[in-house]
């Protein structure tokens, strides 16, 4: 069933994404160096909080909308790496490219999770009645 296949895509992505914020916040605390803490926070909110969610979400409940499913789906991933991609290149400026290709990145990463977040919310209408949970 596809909703089963993106909710364990989603969350598969997600402990990617906090591995990659346990990571950057111990070496954070390690380091005594604190420069990367709004990606931190970001990651782990966004990557791994949110995408976490997102796929309980279609485990827990029946979508009646796959196309709807498969666009958040993508938005979702494409918007959380995108954002926080593109603030590490836009705050810790890793390899010197050019800060307006660097702002673009960033800006149309974190549109494209805006877009992934008010497709959740429409997707949250598209559910089928439980008695459970209604």
């Amino acid at each position: 069933m596809l909703q089963q296949t993106w909710s364990i895509r989603l969350i598969r992505i997600s402990a990617i994404f906090g591995l990659i914020g346990a990571v950057l916040g111990s070496h954070m605390a390690g380091s005594g160096s604190y420069g990367f803490r709004p990606i931190h926070a970001h990651i782990l909110l966004v990557g791994w909080l949110s995408v976490f969610a997102w796929g309980a979400f279609y485990r827990i409940f029946k979508v009646r909308a796959s196309k709807l499913i498969t666009a958040h789906g993508w938005t979702g991933i494409i918007g959380s790496i995108g954002l926080t991609a593109g603030m590490w290149l836009q705050f810790m400026e890793p390899f010197q490219i050019n800060p307006t290709i660097s702002l673009i990145f960033y800006i149309v990463g974190g549109s494209i999770l805006l877009i992934s977040f008010a497709l959740f919310i429409v997707v949250t209408f598209f559910i089928e009645k439980d008695e459970k949970f209604v």
